[in-house]
């Protein structure tokens, strides 16, 4: 199974699905197996502890072994659970040239087995365990996890750890799989007339960039996998010293530590892993526009994106100002655009504003508006446009911007009570050119920014040089350009 993780709930079923491609755009996999019980012992791990950081009541303690594996520990001993994560800094934008697809496509093989485990077993193993498994694949990296009970970690190290170099593929196998992604594609993208629309908005964005393409791949590229792709992709990336291990719940740091040397420790590191170079986008200098019509589109919307600064490390201030920015202007019924749009000009029957600043490279911020009826996309647009303006002419509303910074203060307290949200949270940023200190100063960053600065990077980023202007619509309408 593969189901692509949202990073915000908004209030439209519509939407969310959209919010989840273009924010994070990650395929998850999940496969069932056989059974492995044996538990292993070895030495302690001799590695020193790097840094030990209490932020707010997260008590996160962080190594690197010496094969440059880093590892995390999420301390919450409220529940006997524990999630333990493998994370890749490689994802869809690290694949070569013509294999778009192909890391996802491992993602899938890495449940084949190896020579100590039958295809499926360690999936089969979780369960048993009464645990879950699963992994998941974005522009940016790889990951897996298992979500077991506390005294089950060791199980799930030796597994995982096993794979990370002893995954053993054969020609069925590929011929297999590649069936399989190509099906997902079928369903979750080529039947869906939205998912090609925003497929095409990307494309459009990132010209030169990978995040110009789909996670999933380019049917035409997914056709011609090979195994060797497979194995190449594996071979260059799937090594220590370019995993984080991340661990949350209720663990001993001294514990964990040990295990992740006895079982990653021992894993030689690659020593040709390459510096992580991507072809970068040119100044774009030109508004971008493009229509997609197809007669199953049931309700036809206007999308915009512009090119937006991602978080960078010790310097988040305009990363949360953008993000702050998302939330007044469409951040749910009681927002800017929502009260202007929906509500008092009555042109639209939903409207967003969103923004993902965790990725490696250059993010987007992006607006969504599904006209009312009897509007044309063409009104709805001009419509959303002179509201935008607008905002920016009256400025920030004070109470609104508390309403939001108090939200977001509840948001980060209740997050603190699922061990999957919290490795989740610290995996994704340090795939991304974040830190531990990075995650845990976010919410003080956040709380810190001015209505000033959010005017000042809301002029600086919503421009219509750096912008792509989507229309979906059914393809009997005919649409002005």
């Amino acid at each position: 199974m593969t189901s692509v993780a949202a990073t915000a709930a908004r209030p439209m079923a519509l939407w969310r699905a959209t919010l989840s491609v273009l924010a994070m755009a990650g395929l998850v996999t999940g496969l069932g197996a056989t059974a492995l019980s044996a538990e292993a012992t070895g030495p302690e791990a001799a590695p020193a502890v790097e840094s030990l950081t209490q932020g707010g009541t997260e008590m996160v303690t962080t190594f690197t072994l010496d094969n440059g594996m880093m590892v995390v520990v999420v301390e919450d001993h409220r529940a006997p659970v524990v999630q333990h994560m493998v994370w890749y800094r490689a994802g869809s934008a690290d694949e070569p040239v013509g294999q778009s697809g192909v890391a996802h496509f491992l993602e899938h093989l890495l449940f084949k087995g190896t020579d100590t485990l039958a295809p499926g077993e360690l999936s089969a193993t979780v369960a048993r365990n009464g645990g879950q498994d699963n992994a998941f694949t974005s522009y940016d990296y790889t990951a897996y996890f298992q979500r077991v009970a506390a005294d089950r970690l060791e199980l799930m190290m030796r597994m995982e750890s096993d794979r990370m170099r002893n995954l053993r593929l054969t020609e069925a196998d590929i011929v297999t799989e590649r069936e399989v992604i190509l099906e997902e594609r079928n369903q979750r993208t080529d039947n869906d007339p939205s998912a090609l629309f925003r497929e095409q908005m990307r494309a459009a964005q990132y010209l030169n960039h990978r995040y110009g393409q789909p996670v999933i791949g380019w049917r035409h590229e997914m056709e011609t996998l090979s195994i060797d792709d497979a194995l190449s992709y594996y071979g260059t990336y799937y090594a220590p010293n370019n995993a984080i291990l991340v661990v949350s719940g209720d663990v001993d740091p001294d514990a964990v530590l040990g295990l992740a040397q006895t079982y990653y420790g021992v894993i030689p590191a690659n020593p040709d892993l390459p510096e992580r170079l991507r072809s970068q986008e040119p100044p774009q200098t030109a508004a971008r526009r493009l229509t997609f019509a197809d007669a199953r589109v049931a309700q036809p919307y206007v999308h915009r994106s512009y090119l937006a600064p991602e978080r960078n490390s010790a310097s988040q201030e305009k990363a949360a100002a953008l993000y702050l920015l998302s939330e007044l202007l469409g951040g749910g019924t009681t927002s800017y655009l929502a009260n202007a749009l929906q509500f008092e000009q009555q042109v639209a029957v939903y409207t967003a504003a969103f923004y993902s600043g965790v990725s490696l490279d250059e993010t987007t911020f992006d607006f969504v508006i599904v006209p009312a009826d009897g509007v044309t996309l063409e009104e709805a647009e001009a419509a959303l446009d002179r509201t935008v303006q607008a905002f920016l002419a009256e400025g920030v509303d004070s109470q609104q911007l508390e309403r939001i910074k108090l939200q977001l203060r509840a948001a980060e307290i209740y997050a603190r009570d699922d061990v999957d949200r919290i490795a989740n949270r610290y995996g994704r940023a340090l795939t991304s050119g974040l830190t531990v200190e990075d995650v845990q100063d976010w919410p003080r960053v956040l709380q810190s920014i001015t209505e000033d600065e959010i005017i000042a990077v809301a002029r600086e980023v919503i421009q219509p040089e750096v912008s792509v202007t989507g229309y979906l619509t059914r393809k009997s309408q005919e649409v002005a350009q």
